[in-house]
This record gives structure tokens, C-alpha cells and sequence, in this order.
């Protein structure tokens, strides 16, 4: 299993280079050419979300993107250093709906929050956010074509 991780300051200009490593780095692990430009804007918008919430709540701790390789899948982790305001974690749906934004994530959360949220929930099919004392985490997975069975 490989694994790339990435920080970057809380800063809206470092989300596009996030979005390019991202790209790369599934291109790499075997995700399918047509869904690319998914990866990219979930890591673009888990990132925005993430630098808006570090920017909001004045936390100087960077931005931490994990690129997971697995043997079937590729997955990405973009976590914050917000801490919970309560203890809600929740899981979107597999393929076909996601939940609503507002149960995903349970941060003091705006309009735009929310939106990046129903974006991620939209372009993903396994989407998993948690959130707890120490920040929270949104896990978005890919299958990869070692995962595609032959016939």
C-alpha cells in the first residue's frame, strides 16, 4: 500500500496544487481516466472546505491531504484541525444519494459549508466524514482498475 501526504497552509492558493497532486497521484494507482476530473473536484472542494474552516476559526495548523493506495482502491483524506461541536459522525450513502450536507459534518456550519458538502456527496459514491475532539476528516474512495474483474 502507498501512500502520499501533503500539507499546506491554510491558504485558497495551495487547494489547486492539492487538486494537481491528486490527480497524479490516482492517475497512478490505476483510477479510470473518465472519472479524474470527479477526484479533482472533490480534493478541491474537501480542500476549500477545510481551508475555510481553518481560516474561520484562526487555527495556523496546516491542511493534511492522505493519498492511499490500496490494492483495490485509491482513497483520499483531507483533514481539518476544527474540533467537533458535538459528536456527530455520519456516512453517505453508497452510490445512488448522499445524505443531506447539514448530516454530514457537524461544525458550526454556513451556507458554503454545507454546499461543498452536498458537491463531495454528489461526485463521490463512497464518501465517508468524521469529525471529533482533534478535527475532522472527510475519506473519499475510488476503485482502481486492479479492481475491475475481467470476464
Amino acid at each position: 500500500m502507498a501512500t502520499v501526504e501533503l500539507r499546506f497552509s491554510a491558504q485558497p492558493e495551495h487547494v489547486r496544487t492539492a487538486r494537481l497532486v491528486a490527480a497524479a497521484v490516482a492517475r497512478r494507482a490505476g483510477v479510470d481516466e473518465a472519472v479524474l476530473d470527479e477526484v479533482r473536484l472533490a480534493v478541491g472542494e474537501a480542500c476549500s472546505r477545510a481551508v475555510g474552516l481553518h481560516r474561520s476559526h484562526g487555527i495556523t495548523a496546516p491542511v493534511r491531504v492522505v493519498l492511499i493506495e490500496e490494492e483495490k482502491t485509491f482513497a483520499i483524506e483531507v483533514g481539518d484541525e476544527v474540533p467537533s461541536t458535538g459528536s456527530v459522525a455520519a456516512e453517505a450513502p453508497e452510490a445512488g444519494g448522499g445524505a443531506p450536507a447539514g448530516d454530514l459534518y457537524d461544525h458550526d456550519s454556513d451556507g458554503e459549508d454545507e454546499m461543498g458538502l452536498a458537491v463531495i456527496s454528489g461526485l463521490v459514491d463512497d464518501v465517508e466524514v468524521t469529525s471529533d475532539d482533534d478535527g475532522g476528516v472527510i475519506r473519499m474512495t475510488w476503485p482502481t482498475a486492479h479492481a475491475v474483474a475481467l470476464p
